[in-house]
């Protein structure tokens, strides 16, 4: 991984947001990042570094819930930029409202994070919490905005009117190497709501989903239903090749293995968030951000 060395021009408008996320970053004084590796938070990352230096902080969260590959990644991205970057544990799994698993499981898990870090604040001397939310967060199903928002967290993408497809331009201009990088959520969101969350699981879909990659599949999803059940995800045109010995036989074999009694092929593609449909109504109105 590294940093490309002819930048993408950006539009007039993308280059005045651009001024305008600096500003903003620069007049919070010092800020802790929360920083998974993704494209929304490196970018984060990366303005808050040439805005505020030293005072700017990229703090990742290692758990069960979070993938080996992301968490090398995140370090590598970190020294990539040159911001200063602490991994701290947290204990969401301690916490039985987490693992349940009702449709909340975010709500708890970014709890979790933020009162980590605000314990941290003090220690690392910068003021604010910043995420990398942007505007295609808003008027979506999205418990940990409501968990920020109680811990005061701001949302620099967001104040300075940044989309996903603005992101994505910012980070190639900037020359940063996951520029195009697939969402990678946690592992604990391919537990269908309801099914319990636990170390021994997210570890079944790490290694399931880290086969499908070793096919060179960038876009894919284990998710994890009851029964010990898995609907794989793959893009529709990559279906008929794992529906087609020999990588049918590959598959189940393989996912079998970890544990999974069962293993479907999901019909209908690839679909990201394709679990909040079963996320009863009622939580979902709750934890809706518009």
């Amino acid at each position: 991984m590294g940093l490309a060395t002819q930048p993408h021009v950006l539009s007039a408008e993308l280059d005045a947001k651009q001024d305008h996320l600096l500003t903003v970053l620069r007049e919070l004084g010092g800020v802790a990042v929360a920083f998974s590796g993704g494209i929304d938070s490196t970018v984060v990352a990366k303005a808050a570094f040439l805005a505020l230096g030293e005072r700017a902080i990229a703090v990742t969260a290692d758990s069960a819930s979070v993938a080996r590959t992301e968490l090398a990644d995140a370090r590598e991205l970190a020294t990539l930029i040159g911001i200063r970057h602490v991994v701290v544990r947290t204990d969401e799994f301690r916490n039985p409202d987490y693992t349940k698993n009702d449709g909340t499981r975010c709500y708890h898990c970014k709890t979790e994070l933020y009162t980590t870090v605000e314990s941290l604040l003090p220690g690392l001397g910068v003021t604010f919490i910043v995420s990398g939310a942007n505007l295609d967060d808003l008027g979506d199903y999205r418990p940990g905005l409501v968990a920020a928002t109680e811990h005061h967290v701001r949302h620099p993408l967001q104040e300075t009117g940044f989309t996903k497809a603005d992101v994505r331009a910012l980070a190639l201009h900037w020359g940063l190497p996951t520029w195009d990088k697939p969402a990678a959520p946690c592992l604990s969101s391919r537990m269908a709501p309801g099914v319990a969350v636990t170390p021994e699981r997210t570890k079944r879909v790490e290694d399931a989903e880290a086969f499908l990659r070793s096919l060179g599949l960038r876009e894919c999803r284990v998710r994890y239903h009851e029964g010990d059940l898995a609907r794989v995800e793959v893009p529709l045109g990559e279906v008929p090749k794992l529906a087609c010995d020999p990588l049918r036989t590959e598959l189940t074999g393989t996912l079998h293995a970890l544990g999974f009694k069962f293993v479907t092929l999901d019909l209908d593609g690839f679909r990201s968030g394709s679990l909040n449909e079963l996320v009863p109504l009622e939580i979902r109105k709750v934890y809706s951000r518009q």
